[in-house]
Protein backbone atom coordinates (compact mmCIF):
# COMPACT_ATOMS: atom_id res chain seq x y z
CA UNK A 1 0.00 0.00 0.00
CA UNK A 2 1.46 3.58 -0.94
CA UNK A 3 2.13 5.93 2.17
CA UNK A 4 0.41 8.66 -0.16
CA UNK A 5 -2.56 6.77 0.24
CA UNK A 6 -3.84 6.31 3.58
CA UNK A 7 -6.47 7.92 4.94
CA UNK A 8 -6.04 7.38 8.77
CA UNK A 9 -2.61 6.50 10.44
CA UNK A 10 -2.86 5.73 14.00
CA UNK A 11 -0.06 5.51 16.97
CA UNK A 12 -1.09 2.89 20.23
CA UNK A 13 -1.88 0.20 21.73
CA UNK A 14 -2.13 -3.12 20.69
CA UNK A 15 -2.44 -6.81 22.33
CA UNK A 16 -3.57 -10.33 22.58
CA UNK A 17 -6.47 -10.26 25.04
CA UNK A 18 -7.48 -13.25 27.14
CA UNK A 19 -11.16 -13.43 27.04
CA UNK A 20 -12.80 -15.04 30.37
CA UNK A 21 -16.76 -15.81 29.99
CA UNK A 22 -17.83 -16.00 33.64
CA UNK A 23 -21.55 -16.46 35.06
CA UNK A 24 -20.71 -13.79 37.42
CA UNK A 25 -17.63 -11.89 38.71
CA UNK A 26 -15.35 -12.94 41.27
CA UNK A 27 -16.02 -10.99 44.60
CA UNK A 28 -13.54 -11.36 47.64
CA UNK A 29 -16.19 -13.03 49.90
CA UNK A 30 -16.06 -17.18 50.56
CA UNK A 31 -18.64 -17.90 48.24
CA UNK A 32 -17.80 -15.47 45.01
CA UNK A 33 -14.21 -15.85 45.53
CA UNK A 34 -13.64 -19.04 43.14
CA UNK A 35 -15.29 -18.81 39.92
CA UNK A 36 -15.29 -21.10 37.37
CA UNK A 37 -14.83 -20.00 33.84
CA UNK A 38 -17.26 -20.72 30.74
CA UNK A 39 -14.99 -20.38 28.40
CA UNK A 40 -11.81 -19.19 27.25
CA UNK A 41 -10.20 -17.51 24.10
CA UNK A 42 -7.15 -15.57 22.88
CA UNK A 43 -7.63 -12.65 20.42
CA UNK A 44 -6.63 -9.76 19.19
CA UNK A 45 -7.30 -6.05 20.57
CA UNK A 46 -6.19 -2.67 21.97
CA UNK A 47 -7.47 0.60 21.70
CA UNK A 48 -5.75 2.02 18.53
CA UNK A 49 -5.91 -1.33 16.95
CA UNK A 50 -9.16 -2.10 17.09
CA UNK A 51 -9.92 1.41 15.89
CA UNK A 52 -8.06 0.99 12.88
CA UNK A 53 -9.78 -2.42 12.14
CA UNK A 54 -12.72 -0.65 12.20
CA UNK A 55 -11.91 1.98 9.91
CA UNK A 56 -10.41 -0.25 7.74
CA UNK A 57 -13.68 -2.29 7.68
CA UNK A 58 -15.64 0.48 6.98
CA UNK A 59 -13.55 1.14 3.61
CA UNK A 60 -10.71 3.61 4.91
CA UNK A 61 -6.74 2.98 4.04
CA UNK A 62 -5.47 2.55 7.13
CA UNK A 63 -2.20 2.07 8.76
CA UNK A 64 -0.93 1.06 12.61
CA UNK A 65 2.32 2.86 13.54
CA UNK A 66 2.42 0.53 17.18
CA UNK A 67 5.27 -1.12 18.79
CA UNK A 68 4.75 -5.00 19.16
CA UNK A 69 6.98 -7.61 21.07
CA UNK A 70 9.10 -9.14 19.07
CA UNK A 71 7.36 -12.86 20.05
CA UNK A 72 4.60 -14.90 18.70
CA UNK A 73 2.10 -12.57 20.54
CA UNK A 74 3.39 -9.86 18.32
CA UNK A 75 3.41 -11.68 15.09
CA UNK A 76 -0.13 -13.03 15.74
CA UNK A 77 -1.07 -9.04 15.80
CA UNK A 78 0.06 -8.39 12.62
CA UNK A 79 -1.39 -10.98 10.83
CA UNK A 80 -4.56 -10.33 12.37
CA UNK A 81 -4.29 -6.53 11.63
CA UNK A 82 -3.18 -7.49 8.09
CA UNK A 83 -5.84 -9.61 7.36
CA UNK A 84 -8.33 -6.51 7.75
CA UNK A 85 -6.36 -4.82 5.89
CA UNK A 86 -4.82 -2.75 8.06
CA UNK A 87 -1.14 -1.86 6.59
CA UNK A 88 1.44 -3.42 8.91
CA UNK A 89 4.42 -1.53 7.37
CA UNK A 90 5.79 0.41 9.94
CA UNK A 91 5.06 -1.30 13.37
CA UNK A 92 7.88 -1.78 15.56
CA UNK A 93 8.97 -4.87 16.92
CA UNK A 94 10.60 -4.32 20.05
CA UNK A 95 12.74 -6.62 22.16
CA UNK A 96 10.03 -6.69 25.07
CA UNK A 97 6.71 -8.78 25.72
CA UNK A 98 3.57 -7.83 23.28
CA UNK A 99 1.07 -6.14 25.28
CA UNK A 100 -1.63 -8.42 27.01
CA UNK A 101 -5.34 -7.92 28.67
CA UNK A 102 -7.58 -10.28 30.44
CA UNK A 103 -10.97 -9.61 29.78
CA UNK A 104 -13.66 -11.16 32.42
CA UNK A 105 -17.29 -11.07 30.86
CA UNK A 106 -20.25 -11.66 32.94
CA UNK A 107 -23.34 -12.96 31.63
CA UNK A 108 -25.08 -9.61 31.09
CA UNK A 109 -21.91 -8.85 28.50
CA UNK A 110 -20.37 -6.48 30.70
CA UNK A 111 -16.43 -6.65 31.44
CA UNK A 112 -13.49 -5.71 33.94
CA UNK A 113 -10.10 -5.45 32.17
CA UNK A 114 -6.89 -6.67 33.81
CA UNK A 115 -4.20 -4.98 31.37
CA UNK A 116 -0.08 -5.04 31.49
CA UNK A 117 2.44 -3.41 29.35
CA UNK A 118 6.03 -3.31 29.94
CA UNK A 119 7.28 0.29 30.59
CA UNK A 120 9.55 -0.18 27.44
CA UNK A 121 7.45 -1.53 24.89
CA UNK A 122 7.09 2.22 23.27
CA UNK A 123 7.66 2.74 19.52
CA UNK A 124 10.89 4.79 19.08
CA UNK A 125 10.55 8.19 18.36
CA UNK A 126 12.97 8.79 16.03
CA UNK A 127 11.47 5.78 13.75
CA UNK A 128 8.37 7.49 13.27
CA UNK A 129 7.99 7.74 9.74
CA UNK A 130 6.54 11.84 9.39
CA UNK A 131 6.00 11.43 5.65
CA UNK A 132 3.49 8.82 6.00
CA UNK A 133 1.96 10.68 8.92
CA UNK A 134 2.23 14.20 7.27
CA UNK A 135 0.06 12.52 3.89
CA UNK A 136 -2.31 11.28 5.79
CA UNK A 137 -6.19 12.38 5.87
CA UNK A 138 -6.46 12.26 9.52
CA UNK A 139 -3.82 10.95 12.90
CA UNK A 140 -5.63 9.25 15.67
CA UNK A 141 -3.75 8.76 18.72
CA UNK A 142 -4.59 6.76 22.53
CA UNK A 143 -2.26 7.51 26.01
CA UNK A 144 -1.04 4.19 25.83
CA UNK A 145 2.38 5.26 24.58
CA UNK A 146 2.62 8.60 25.32
CA UNK A 147 5.56 9.88 24.32
CA UNK A 148 4.90 8.55 20.57
CA UNK A 149 1.67 10.21 20.28
CA UNK A 150 3.38 13.22 20.96
CA UNK A 151 5.84 13.07 19.12
CA UNK A 152 3.04 12.45 16.00
CA UNK A 153 0.32 14.88 17.40
CA UNK A 154 3.03 17.37 16.54
CA UNK A 155 3.86 16.71 13.01
CA UNK A 156 0.83 16.16 12.02
CA UNK A 157 -0.55 19.30 13.03
CA UNK A 158 2.35 21.24 11.54
CA UNK A 159 1.15 19.61 8.54
CA UNK A 160 -2.20 20.34 8.91
CA UNK A 161 -3.50 16.88 9.98
CA UNK A 162 -6.33 16.42 11.70
CA UNK A 163 -6.07 14.34 14.71
CA UNK A 164 -8.42 12.58 16.57
CA UNK A 165 -7.52 10.74 20.05
CA UNK A 166 -8.86 7.92 22.91
CA UNK A 167 -7.75 9.15 26.25
CA UNK A 168 -9.27 7.14 29.10
CA UNK A 169 -6.77 7.68 31.92
CA UNK A 170 -4.36 10.82 32.41
CA UNK A 171 -0.62 10.50 32.33
CA UNK A 172 1.73 13.48 32.28
CA UNK A 173 1.85 14.27 28.73
CA UNK A 174 -2.80 14.80 28.38
CA UNK A 175 -2.79 18.47 28.34
CA UNK A 176 -0.01 18.91 25.82
CA UNK A 177 -1.24 15.85 23.90
CA UNK A 178 -4.43 17.77 23.55
CA UNK A 179 -2.85 20.51 22.59
CA UNK A 180 -2.07 19.22 19.34
CA UNK A 181 -6.06 17.40 18.89
CA UNK A 182 -8.29 18.89 16.79
CA UNK A 183 -10.97 16.27 17.63
CA UNK A 184 -10.63 14.61 21.19
CA UNK A 185 -12.94 11.70 22.32
CA UNK A 186 -12.36 10.81 26.10
CA UNK A 187 -13.92 8.08 28.22
CA UNK A 188 -16.36 9.32 30.71
CA UNK A 189 -14.22 9.83 33.36
CA UNK A 190 -11.33 11.69 31.70
CA UNK A 191 -13.12 15.71 31.40
CA UNK A 192 -14.01 15.23 34.94
CA UNK A 193 -10.39 14.35 36.35
CA UNK A 194 -8.81 16.98 34.37
CA UNK A 195 -11.18 19.79 35.19
CA UNK A 196 -12.69 18.92 38.86
CA UNK A 197 -16.08 19.08 37.42
CA UNK A 198 -18.92 16.50 38.52
CA UNK A 199 -20.69 17.06 35.38
CA UNK A 200 -19.57 16.27 31.60
CA UNK A 201 -21.30 19.39 30.51
CA UNK A 202 -19.37 21.46 33.08
CA UNK A 203 -16.24 19.89 32.30
CA UNK A 204 -16.52 20.01 28.32
CA UNK A 205 -16.99 23.65 28.69
CA UNK A 206 -14.31 24.19 31.07
CA UNK A 207 -11.94 22.73 28.79
CA UNK A 208 -13.34 24.53 25.79
CA UNK A 209 -11.12 27.56 27.60
CA UNK A 210 -8.20 25.92 26.54
CA UNK A 211 -9.27 23.85 23.70
CA UNK A 212 -11.32 25.21 20.33
CA UNK A 213 -11.64 21.90 18.79
CA UNK A 214 -14.30 19.51 19.01
CA UNK A 215 -14.97 17.64 22.20
CA UNK A 216 -16.46 14.69 22.81
CA UNK A 217 -17.20 11.95 25.95
CA UNK A 218 -18.19 8.59 25.46
CA UNK A 219 -21.06 7.58 28.13
CA UNK A 220 -21.53 3.56 27.75
CA UNK A 221 -24.92 2.96 26.72
CA UNK A 222 -25.90 6.17 27.23
CA UNK A 223 -24.49 7.64 23.81
CA UNK A 224 -22.25 10.64 23.69
CA UNK A 225 -22.15 14.09 24.71
CA UNK A 226 -20.22 16.84 22.51
CA UNK A 227 -19.20 20.02 22.79
CA UNK A 228 -19.01 22.11 19.02
CA UNK A 229 -18.31 25.22 18.94
CA UNK A 230 -20.52 26.87 21.82
CA UNK A 231 -23.55 24.20 20.76
CA UNK A 232 -23.78 21.08 23.49
CA UNK A 233 -25.26 17.94 21.44
CA UNK A 234 -26.18 15.08 23.04
CA UNK A 235 -26.46 11.53 21.32
CA UNK A 236 -28.43 9.18 23.25
CA UNK A 237 -27.17 5.20 22.26
CA UNK A 238 -28.96 2.68 20.59
CA UNK A 239 -30.59 -0.57 22.64
CA UNK A 240 -28.65 -3.76 22.56
CA UNK A 241 -30.81 -6.73 23.25
CA UNK A 242 -28.80 -9.06 24.70
CA UNK A 243 -25.85 -7.29 24.98
CA UNK A 244 -23.01 -10.39 24.34
CA UNK A 245 -19.63 -8.08 24.84
CA UNK A 246 -19.00 -4.37 25.38
CA UNK A 247 -15.34 -5.32 24.84
CA UNK A 248 -13.88 -2.51 22.17
CA UNK A 249 -17.24 -0.68 22.15
CA UNK A 250 -15.17 2.54 22.90
CA UNK A 251 -12.84 1.24 20.46
CA UNK A 252 -15.29 0.98 17.40
CA UNK A 253 -16.90 4.22 18.31
CA UNK A 254 -13.58 6.16 17.04
CA UNK A 255 -13.45 3.86 14.28
CA UNK A 256 -16.76 5.49 13.20
CA UNK A 257 -15.77 8.52 14.58
CA UNK A 258 -13.53 8.87 12.31
CA UNK A 259 -15.12 7.56 9.32
CA UNK A 260 -18.29 9.50 9.12
CA UNK A 261 -15.65 12.97 10.27
CA UNK A 262 -13.33 12.18 6.95
CA UNK A 263 -16.98 11.68 5.23
CA UNK A 264 -17.64 15.34 5.92
CA UNK A 265 -20.83 15.16 8.08
CA UNK A 266 -22.21 17.56 10.82
CA UNK A 267 -21.17 16.44 14.60
CA UNK A 268 -24.72 15.36 15.34
CA UNK A 269 -24.60 12.75 12.30
CA UNK A 270 -20.89 11.53 13.30
CA UNK A 271 -22.01 10.88 16.68
CA UNK A 272 -25.26 8.74 15.59
CA UNK A 273 -22.94 7.21 13.37
CA UNK A 274 -20.57 6.19 15.88
CA UNK A 275 -23.22 5.24 18.00
CA UNK A 276 -24.72 2.80 16.19
CA UNK A 277 -21.46 1.34 15.15
CA UNK A 278 -20.57 0.95 19.16
CA UNK A 279 -23.94 -0.88 19.50
CA UNK A 280 -23.64 -3.36 17.01
CA UNK A 281 -20.29 -4.21 18.38
CA UNK A 282 -21.67 -5.09 21.58
CA UNK A 283 -23.77 -7.80 19.44
CA UNK A 284 -20.61 -9.84 18.71
CA UNK A 285 -17.70 -11.18 20.83
CA UNK A 286 -14.57 -9.51 21.25
CA UNK A 287 -12.73 -6.64 20.57
CA UNK A 288 -11.94 -6.74 17.09
CA UNK A 289 -14.20 -9.84 16.44
CA UNK A 290 -17.05 -7.43 17.45
CA UNK A 291 -16.08 -4.56 14.76
CA UNK A 292 -19.31 -4.48 12.83
CA UNK A 293 -19.46 -4.09 9.00
CA UNK A 294 -20.49 -0.64 7.53
CA UNK A 295 -24.01 -2.72 6.18
CA UNK A 296 -25.36 -3.58 9.65
CA UNK A 297 -24.13 -0.14 10.99
CA UNK A 298 -26.39 1.32 8.59
CA UNK A 299 -28.96 -1.15 9.00
CA UNK A 300 -29.30 -0.14 12.76
CA UNK A 301 -29.21 3.40 11.85
CA UNK A 302 -31.93 3.11 9.49
CA UNK A 303 -34.58 1.30 11.81
CA UNK A 304 -33.47 4.18 14.67
CA UNK A 305 -33.02 1.88 17.75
Amino acid sequence: MNSDNFDVVGVGASCIDTVCRLPVFPEPTPARDKVRMLSQRRECGGQTATCLSTCAGFGLRAAYLGAVGDDDDGRMICRELAARRVDVTYVAPRPHPSASATILIDASGERLVLWHRDPDLGYPIDQLPRDVIQSARLLHVDDVDPQAALAAARVAREAGVPVTCDIDHLTPVTRELLSYVTHAVFAAQVPLDLTGQHDHEAALRALRRTHPGVLVVTLGDQGALALDGDTTLRSPGFRVDPVVDTTGAGDVFRGAFIYALLQGWLTREVLRFANAAAAESCTKAGAMGGVPTLESVRTRLSAGI
